[in-house]
């Protein structure tokens, strides 16, 4: 692994924002716009060093557009399988970490080297 290569940090948006009831399905764009903004923000906390923070959007919240510090991909179908596609290209020897609870996204991406983490690692509670 290269060491002075960023972090990729790949967050499962439908995932991380359907992990709290706050109504967020009655504007799933409006959730993702609201989580992007924050990761802009704040970042992943308790991580050091440099990061690239890329938000796997799909379904009602494609579209939703990349801010300075959030590049923001639309899946083209499932996200799970986009993740799995960015995963995999960062292969590189790039450290990656997966925001995600969904286990079998985090099976399929630790068998590629990827970190995973929870949804609360980027949305408190």
């Amino acid at each position: 692994m290269e060491e002075n290569a960023s972090l990729l940090v790949v967050v499962d948006a439908a995932n991380v924002v359907g992990s709290v009831p706050d109504g967020w399905w009655r504007d799933r764009r409006g959730a993702a716009e609201r989580l992007r903004d924050r990761l802009a923000a704040h970042g992943v906390p308790g991580r050091a060093g440099p990061a690239e923070v890329v938000l796997v959007v799909e379904g009602a919240a494609r579209g939703v557009e990349s801010v300075t510090g959030v590049r923001v991909e639309s899946a083209p179908g499932s996200g799970d399988d986009h993740i799995v596609e960015l995963v995999a290209r960062a292969a590189d020897g790039r450290p990656v970490l997966v925001v995600t609870a969904d286990r079998e996204l985090r099976r399929r991406v630790t068998r590629l080297g990827a970190q995973v983490a929870g949804p609360r690692t980027v949305r408190p509670g």
